[in-house]
């Protein structure tokens, strides 16, 4: 779909764009480094207050990684994210699961589709969109890679559905998020699931947000580092 507003800057061509979801037209941001390559894409799924500037920041960081990056507003059948983020968090928890999900899998969709794409697509959230993400792993079996960022986990059940590859991201300091790592880590051995998870001690959740108070500098690029270099290899060779 053509973009509503475009922009360049950075080496950046960001537009704002709406795609087809289970619920309707959800907006998006779309970034891509200048030039006519096809690239590989990265769905970016935002934290409980929606898409905020934060998040479309890390999706242009990651577009300047050489990726096509898609950061949906999942808040979009509520009317979009608001300015005010406890408004946020509560339309955060009027969204439906089942709805919401599907509306991010077409976001994959969407990416592997695009004409500027190599049809290879991950996906990255926090928060919220780490549960998200893990979500969209067990959803969508044609995805080639996932890195949920503290996120809740699936229902073990249901791991045996996923088919990418995962690089999981978890605080030390997180009990409710982490209380769920060894279900999730035991059904990912029995599936024979290919994955990594890094716990970074003596951090909070939510410790990559740079502009939170639990931001943990050495630990964000740790974590981002290992992120680009696992999208890279899963995405790019």
């Amino acid at each position: 779909m053509c973009a509503e507003v475009s922009e360049k800057g950075e080496d950046l061509q960001v537009d704002t764009i709406k795609y087809s979801g289970e619920t309707g037209d959800i907006q998006a941001q779309l970034a891509r480094p200048d030039g006519d390559d096809k690239l590989p894409g990265v769905v970016v799924i935002h934290e409980n207050r929606g898409l905020v500037p934060h998040i479309k920041d890390v999706s242009k960081r990651i577009a300047r990684e050489g990726f096509i990056s898609l950061a949906p507003d999942g808040l979009s059948p509520l009317g979009g994210t608001p300015e005010d983020s406890d408004k946020a968090r509560s339309l955060i928890g009027k969204l439906d699961t089942g709805e919401n999900t599907k509306n991010f899998v077409a976001a994959v969709k969407y990416l592997k589709t695009h004409s500027e794409s190599t049809g290879k697509v991950g996906v990255t959230g926090f928060c919220w969109g780490g549960g998200v993400t893990n979500e969209v792993a067990v959803h969508e079996s044609d995805l080639d890679a996932a890195v949920p960022f503290y996120g809740r986990q699936p229902d073990p059940r249901e791991v045996p559905r996923i088919k990418a590859p995962l690089l999981i991201h978890y605080a030390g300091d997180d009990e409710r998020i982490n209380s769920g790592i060894p279900d999730f880590e035991e059904a990912l051995k029995k599936a024979g699931l290919e994955y990594d998870v890094y716990i970074y001690e003596g951090t909070k959740h939510a410790f990559f947000n740079d502009t939170g108070t639990r931001y943990d500098k050495e630990a964000a690029e740790l974590a981002w580092k290992r992120t680009i270099d696992f999208f890279n290899k899963k995405l790019k060779q």
